[in-house]
């Protein structure tokens, strides 16, 4: 349900190689291999204090290969909320495609899960950012909407231009405390 107050802008969140490190060309299938990159917890903690909401945008083939269940992927997301809960930088919101290549709608980099984001939680996405580290991450962007973005450089050749590049997370405290104002 949106919020009845005045729209209020986003910061989306791609998950592997973002929220969590890169498992490379394969899926963290288990809590235990599912780790929070330095800078990470702060950058979120950072957004949420300046009033922006924090969404989860992700897409977990993994379940659609049969890899791991939804159960499994339902699992991971209740613990990494629950520890970014104790530093005060829980997402407010986890879209998760979990479909095969071609098989539906939502898949990146479709903006259909910021567009489901933006109705379900009432954002503002034209004060909205997105972080991510692939193609498909930036143009989901661009496709909503999203004027924002921040690339995370990974082992995925970039061809499409975010406004921002960064090594790691450990500077996008530091670039979201530079430029993202206040809500």
């Amino acid at each position: 349900m949106p919020n009845s107050s005045s729209p209020r802008p986003a910061v989306f969140f791609d998950r592997d190689g973002v929220v969590n490190v890169s498992p490379g060309d394969g899926y963290v299938l288990r809590w235990e291999d599912f780790h929070f990159p330095p800078g990470i917890t702060e950058a979120l903690a950072l957004c949420k204090k300046r009033g922006y909401a924090t969404i989860l945008v992700t897409s977990q083939q993994g379940v659609g290969k049969g890899l791991m269940s939804q159960d499994d992927l339902n699992d991971i997301h209740a613990r990494m909320q629950d520890e970014l809960a104790r530093h005060a930088a829980a997402f407010d919101g986890v879209y998760a495609c979990t479909h095969l290549v071609g098989t539906c709608t939502c898949r990146k980099p479709s903006p259909e899960m910021i567009l489901r984001a933006r109705d379900d939680h009432g954002l503002d996405l034209s004060r909205s950012w997105l972080v991510g580290d692939h193609d498909r991450d930036i143009q989901m962007a661009v496709n909503a909407g999203v004027p924002r973005t921040v690339r995370i450089l990974s082992h995925h050749e970039p061809l499409v231009a975010a406004e921002f590049t960064l090594e790691d997370a450990v500077g996008l405290e530091e670039l979201l405390n530079a430029q993202l104002p206040a809500c």
